[in-house]
């Protein structure tokens, strides 16, 4: 029968093969990117990454992320351009 495999288990046997926590809310910030959980679950993932905190005070990482998320800006539909998506957030907390 399908679901007698999760029966009994409830919330805590699916968050242990769920997704990581970058994909879903609780690694993500309120304010665009991720927070600091979301960094360590995606570098977990992806060995070999190095994710950072934003710059949003200047510098070649502020400038580079900046021409990038642009780019995507313009490819973006307008009807997605509601100030409360991701892209949007990310591009006001970086100071773009």
């Amino acid at each position: 029968m399908p679901g007698m495999a999760l029966r009994g288990y409830g919330r805590a046997y699916l968050k242990r093969g769920g997704s990581a926590a970058w994909t879903r809310k609780e690694g993500q910030s309120a304010s665009g990117g991720l927070n600091e959980r979301g960094r360590r679950s995606y570098e977990r993932a992806n060995p070999g990454s190095n994710l950072k905190a934003p710059q949003p005070e200047g510098g070649p990482r502020k400038k580079s992320f900046c021409a990038r998320m642009r780019g995507m800006r313009k490819r973006q539909k307008a009807s997605n351009n509601t100030g409360k998506d991701r892209l949007s957030l990310a591009l006001k907390k970086w100071k773009c």
